[in-house]
Formats: C-alpha cells, structure tokens, sequence
C-alpha cells in the first residue's frame, strides 16, 4: 500500500497465465534474441522464453516467432497455437508445409515502420538530388553540376500500399513531391493518387519519375520489376527496390541503366542474399546498394506488439497481421 492506494503487484502480463504450460520460443538472429530473452523477463515473467535451439520440452511451446520456423512443425510442436514472422514479410516461410490449424502473423510494428519510412526518404532524396551519379563522377574524378529540379516537378509512385507503403507516402508528402500509389485493391489516401488493379498499372506508371517497391512477394510480383515495366515509366526514370530480391529482373534493370531507360537504382534486396562477389550489381556505376537492412525489426517494440497479439490470442479476438494464405500476405 502507497498512499492509502493498493498496488497491483502482478507482472504487467501475468493475466496470460495459463494452467497449462505456455512457453514462447524464438528462431531468429541470436544476438537480437538475448535482448528478447531480457525484455521478455522484465514484462512477461509467466511466460518461459526458448532461444533456439534450447526448445525445452516441445510440448510447451505454444508460440513460435521465427524468420524461418523449425522444420516439421505439426509434429514437432504439437501445442503450438501461433505462429509469428519476426519481420513484415512471410515470403521466407513455406505456407504449404506449415499445419493448417496454426495461424501465421506478420509482424506489425513501430520499429519495422519508422526505420523503412528513414530509408525510403533517404533513398528517395538521394536520387531526386542525383547523389547516385555524383558518386559516379567522383570516382572518376569529374566536377559536373546537374540542375536541381524541384520536388513538386518530381512524382514519386509507391508499389504497394500496405501499411509501410502508405506510411512511406505519408512522410515523402513533406518534401512536396507528388505521391501516387499503386496496389491490387483500391485505396484512398489524402494527397495521393491513388491507382488500383492490373488496368491501371500502366497509367501509374506513366506518370512516375522515382518508382518505389514494396509489394509483397507473391506469385503474381515475382519478376515485376522487369523490361516491360521499365519501358512503361518515363524516359530517365529511377527505382528503389525495398521489397524484395526476387521482385527485380536483374538483367532487365542493367539493360535499362545502361540503355539510359532508366537513371538509377538504389537496391536493398537481391537474389540471393548474400549477393555473388561476380554479381554485375556490384559493379554498375549507377546502383547503390545496401544489404537488406532498409528496416529491421527492433526488440523493444516488437515483444509488446507480439505480447499485445498473445492478448487478443487468448481473449479469442482477431490478430493484427493475420496473414491470408490465399493471397500470401
């Protein structure tokens, strides 16, 4: 008692307690584990926390957060009741191996939004100011100025309109471009023009100077990122490929660098991962590269989000990124 006030003493999460055994095991990058493991002690000490591959007692384990979950699940996990990606994207899972009874959840969270939104402004702005070609004139060693265009004569389009696509728009309005989306089904956006379905893929991008990937990677994307969508967007225009490696045609892009079709490129993702040393992509004058690291998922939000799914899991409510199967996303 403080005050005349009772305190609760409870864990913040002890109202997950269950009668059986519940345990959580996590199969991702070990390093960002042990600073799972922590923050899982500090809010969630009812809960055991697995560190893969310490398993335990299989039969436990009622939750898997994982980037590629262990093998044979339906038999090795008999208890599981929810499967989580640790990361926003489920392309890395094999959704036809994994047990119907078990639902798969895309992570949501405030990290994976914040550090995309960064990387697509910076990558966006680099090439609306040509910082691609000037790294290109410093290696060799040539002082040229390109003019500077303002950003309202600039269109930016983003593929895909996901919760990172829209978040990414939203941020890009502040530097005045003008912001076009595409994705399957129609949407709305404030100041955005908006472009849906197969139809209209080429009218958005007729009218796209810096071109934005962030689709998810599903049969009908895969290869998108190819000649033919190239030749459909304006002469000099540039690409930033986020989503994922397997989107881009890689030879179809060097043809449009170097035919002129295309400007730029600035690429987080390439197949495979890690890329070949011989891999043209290294080479070209006109591509900047980053190692996948566009956004990352970060532990101290990630677990309450996960604890705030395992809430709504055990309340027999909906889960937010509850991925449809049919789709892939």
């Amino acid at each position: 008692m403080l005050g005349g006030v009772v305190r609760d003493a409870r864990p913040r999460y002890a109202h997950l307690v269950q009668e059986r055994p519940m345990a959580l095991l996590y199969k991702a990058d070990p390093v960002r584990g042990k600073e799972w493991a922590r923050i899982m002690a500090e809010r969630a000490p009812d809960i055991p926390f697995r560190l893969w591959p310490e398993v335990g007692d299989p039969a436990e384990i009622r939750y898997i957060a994982a980037w590629v979950p262990p093998p044979d699940l339906g038999h090795a996990y008999p208890n599981l009741e929810v499967l989580f990606s640790v990361g926003a994207g489920v392309d890395q899972f094999d959704l036809a191996s994994l047990p119907e009874r078990v639902p798969l959840v895309r992570m949501i969270e405030p990290g994976i939004v914040g550090s995309m939104v960064e990387y697509v402004a910076m990558a966006v702005l680099m090439l609306h100011r040509d910082l691609v070609a000037y790294v290109a004139q410093q290696r060799e060693r040539v002082w040229r100025e390109i003019r500077v265009r303002p950003p309202g004569g600039r269109r930016v389009g983003v593929l895909g309109l996901g919760e990172l696509g829209t978040a990414v728009l939203d941020r890009l309005g502040a530097f005045g471009f003008r912001r076009a989306g595409w994705s399957r089904s129609r949407r709305d956006l404030p100041g955005v023009d908006c472009f849906a379905g197969a139809a209209e893929l080429p009218a958005f991008l007729a009218q796209t100077d810096i071109l934005v990937c962030l689709l998810p990677l599903t049969a009908a994307t895969r290869g998108i990122l190819d000649r033919r969508l190239f030749a459909a967007l304006p002469q000099g225009a540039s690409l930033v490929n986020v989503g994922r490696g397997p989107h881009l045609v890689e030879a179809d892009l060097i043809e449009a660098l170097d035919s002129g079709r295309l400007s730029a490129a600035v690429l987080d993702v390439a197949t495979p991962e890690p890329l070949p040393g011989d891999s043209a992509l290294w080479r070209h004058p006109r591509i900047l590269l980053t190692p996948h690291i566009a956004s990352m998922t970060q532990p101290e939000t990630a677990v309450d989000v996960l604890l705030a799914n395992i809430r709504r899991h055990q309340a027999g409510q909906n889960l937010v990124g509850l991925v449809d199967r049919s789709s892939g996303y």
